[in-house]
């Protein structure tokens, strides 16, 4: 929007964005997780307790996705009114999704007969998993349309669906005990080898169908630093395998964080200098220099109380937890 701003504050918005979205992908996504879980979980009080580990951070966790919206609005309002215009039904599908599953925890608490409340809880949660698989995915093919974009932009769905799985079921390790953590043991094996296998095949993918992303990886230097994250991204599926298997309680989730965060970075250096590739680019989608600068004020006031917030109620209810009565 404005080729004057200075390209390191440009570059400082993108990082931000970039982090705004790796908080609200590792927070929301647990929780997200837990609910697609918790469609094939039989015993309704496993899936109270499902519920009963998230019900304090469920609602704070999404706030980083108004955030995120909002900040893109007015650092990179072209990429917010591109990406809205193609991408309405799949962002409303997903406002859609985020709603069920959030009218369902708080109707099913006082509810008598409580397993509509949980499909509920169950379905929307996958909704909102996979409509932000597709946004990814018609992300990294440059919104190109055709049958090809279409089967990858699948792949990138199930793929962050089974993502979240695992970031649930590594969640559940820390917070739940006997059957119920016996159980997500189960998950979390299942669901991290496909996680990697659909990471493999989203790379592959990106690399055949985005420009941008092909001449990226033809750099040497960019190709070297895509190795070290994908070394990374191996010993943290490495880690979450054996920590799981091994007894693990904390570290199976630490490791499931690590991979996301590693493959997030491999996504950004791929892409990096496009925020849509080959349709838009940073220089291009950014607002004007006083609009970034007084943007980066506010979100140096909100930030540090957001993050403060986020880091205290988790401190607060760390631990396992133990079944609650109705």
């Amino acid at each position: 929007m404005n080729a004057t701003a200075p390209t390191t504050l440009i570059q400082i918005w993108f990082c931000l964005i970039g982090l705004m979205l790796v908080l609200y992908v590792v927070t929301d996504g647990f929780d997200l997780g837990i609910g697609i879980l918790s469609l094939v979980t039989s015993e309704e009080k496993d899936r109270s307790m499902m519920m009963q580990t998230i019900g304090h951070v469920w609602d704070a966790n999404e706030t980083w996705l108004v955030v995120l919206g909002g900040a893109l609005f007015g650092a990179f309002p072209s990429a917010y009114a591109m990406l809205l215009s193609q991408l309405y039904v799949p962002v409303m599908v997903m406002i859609g999704g985020l709603i069920l599953r959030g009218a369902s925890i708080e109707f099913r608490h006082p509810a008598h007969r409580r397993r509509w409340w949980d499909i509920g809880f169950g379905v929307g949660s996958v909704i909102a998993a996979l409509s932000q698989g597709v946004i990814l995915g018609r992300v990294i093919t440059g919104l190109a349309p055709g049958a090809v974009s279409g089967a990858f932009t699948t792949l990138t769905a199930l793929g962050v669906a089974s993502g979240y799985a695992l970031l649930g079921a590594t969640y559940l390790i820390q917070k739940t005990s006997g059957n119920l953590e016996h159980t997500a043991r189960k998950y979390a094996i299942a669901s991290a080898l496909t996680t990697v296998a659909a990471a493999i095949l989203v790379s592959a993918g990106t690399m055949v169908l985005s420009p941008v992303a092909h001449s990226r990886w033809a750099q040497p230097q960019i190709f070297q630093m895509l190795l070290v994250l994908g070394a990374i991204s191996a010993l943290a599926f490495g880690w979450v395998l054996y920590a799981t298997q091994r007894g693990g309680v904390q570290s199976p989730f630490r490791a499931s964080v690590l991979l996301f965060v590693a493959s997030f970075g491999g996504l950004a250096l791929s892409l990096f200098p496009d925020l849509i590739p080959g349709k838009l680019s940073l220089v291009q989608a950014a607002s004007s220099s006083s609009t970034l600068v007084f943007m980066l004020i506010g979100i140096g006031v909100l930030f540090p109380v957001m993050m403060g917030y986020n880091f205290y109620q988790y401190f607060v209810f760390r631990g396992k937890m133990e079944p609650q009565q109705h």
